[in-house]
């Protein structure tokens, strides 16, 4: 862990700076930040251009409150149907309302752009603090905060530059130790089914380490990623009914995340292909159905309580201007349930 306890401390940019690149008058930006379309369309597209150019963000505090900021936090997550992030978010908003802090929350789609705006909406309210999700941003995003003096977490993810702050765990670490695990059980024809790679990183990384495994061992079937075209029960059960029909040799899946592994469960059950006899499934979340009698579903567990009060913890260390841990990795743990164990053995488990 590095210990920190400095903040970036940048000069923040001005409508006058904005009004000066887009050859206007402060009051004409003033106008647009109201009413756009009250600006002819050319000075419209030269103030956007100085915003963007300069990122600049606008001060909602102004006046009396413009030094001050706000006992608010905002946290970005990428999905509000995703219970992956929701425990995540209960225990991070208890830990900030006991501390007087509310949070707002908003929610990208795994859309960066979309992000992008959200970031530029809550710094104009001065917050207390901006959490997000992942360290996949824009440049502009990145800019931003950067040239802010909020402290800035970053959550369920680890790598070499972070923004400010950061606490999370490997993903690629995560995706090696499901197909470990299979091989452990003899899987020898062992694919991988995930949903929006190209848009879901951290899954992404899950299939590379399912990758690297494959690869570094001899006498395997080659890696096979497929994807699946939502993150559904529904649209897994399609994609896998699909690989079993050209696939023959399988006897392994590693499933991005649980609800996907949820769906082909319930087509090998429609098939009648025996798990784990014929067949070994693992997924990843740890989601509530998995402990179930019916899915009896191997997975790996993400920190989720874990990573929220870290996040808080660091927050307000920060706001505060306490010394705090910079970066923080946590461990996911395994929990081998039916789908992965033959028929008579022990459950192996190091979660309840």
């Amino acid at each position: 862990m590095t210990s920190s306890r400095t903040r970036r401390s940048t000069m923040r940019t001005t409508m006058t700076d904005v009004a000066r690149v887009a050859e206007v008058s402060p009051s004409t930006v003033s106008l647009y930040l109201r009413d756009p379309e009250a600006v002819s369309r050319a000075r419209q597209q030269r103030i956007r251009h100085a915003i963007d150019a300069l990122q600049y963000v606008p001060n909602r505090m102004a006046g009396a409150l413009a030094a001050a900021s706000t006992r608010v936090v905002g946290v970005i997550v990428p999905s509000l149907v995703n219970s992956f992030f929701a425990e995540t978010v209960t225990v991070l908003q208890s830990a900030l309302m006991a501390q007087g802090y509310q949070i707002l929350i908003g929610h990208t789609n795994y859309d960066p752009a979309r992000e992008q705006e959200l970031v530029r909406t809550f710094l104009s309210w001065s917050p207390s603090g901006v959490v997000l999700t992942g360290l996949g941003h824009s440049r502009a995003t990145r800019q931003m905060l950067e040239a802010s003096s909020v402290p800035v977490v970053e959550m369920w993810e680890i790598g070499p530059h972070p923004i400010d702050l950061m606490v999370g765990f490997s993903h690629a670490d995560v995706g090696r130790l499901q197909t470990r695990h299979l091989i452990e059980r003899g899987c020898r024809a062992i694919a991988f089914i995930g949903a929006q790679l190209e848009k879901d990183g951290r899954a992404a990384q899950r299939g590379q380490g399912y990758r690297d495994v494959l690869n570094s061992h001899s006498g395997l079937a080659p890696p096979e990623i497929v994807v699946a075209d939502a993150q559904s029960a529904t649209a897994a059960a399609g994609v896998f009914r699909d690989l079993l029909a050209r696939r023959s040799d399988l006897d392994g899946v590693v499933f991005s995340n649980d609800i996907l592994a949820l769906g082909a469960l319930m087509e090998a059950e429609r098939q009648g292909i025996d798990i784990p006899g014929q067949l070994r499934m693992i997924g990843f979340g740890g989601l509530d159905f998995t402990s179930s009698q019916v899915a009896g579903l191997s997975t790996i567990v993400p920190p989720r309580r874990e990573i929220g009060e870290h996040v808080a913890q660091m927050l307000l260390a920060r706001i505060e201007g306490r010394e705090t841990a910079a970066r923080i990795v946590l461990d996911p743990v395994p929990v081998y349930r039916r789908s992965t164990e033959a028929e008579g053995t022990a459950i192996k488990t190091r979660a309840g």
